[in-house]
């Protein structure tokens, strides 16, 4: 029984992390679009863009808007685990992983 639990011990002290899910707060957007259905992109207000990878296909994404299904007073959306409702057809779409955040830089005038 000792080494059973001095093996699962090793084995749990080994094992990979899991990767907390990147989470944004909706407050921060300054705008979102979607240009295939199949991503999400947000600019953020400190200048990040962020792609989101949707679930699945949401056609109807890239015409309409959206409405975010959160959980009373939370203003935080996570990859895999939030969705939200496309107006008009009611379509539900679920966040998928983030890209790695790119900051815009501001054209150089020259």
């Amino acid at each position: 029984m000792m080494k059973f639990i001095t093996t699962l011990a090793l084995l749990l002290a080994t094992a990979p992390a899991q990767a907390a899910n990147m989470c944004i707060d909706i407050r921060d957007v300054l705008s979102s679009k979607s240009p295939d259905g199949k991503t999400l992109v947000f600019r953020m207000k400190d200048g990040r863009t962020l792609v989101n990878h949707l679930r699945g296909n949401c056609p109807d994404l890239k015409f309409f808007g959206f409405a975010w299904q959160s959980h009373s007073g939370d203003t935080h959306v996570c990859e895999n685990e939030d969705s939200f409702k496309v107006m008009q057809s009611m379509e539900v779409c679920v966040l998928g992983k983030f890209d790695l955040p790119v900051i815009d830089k501001p054209a150089s005038n020259g």
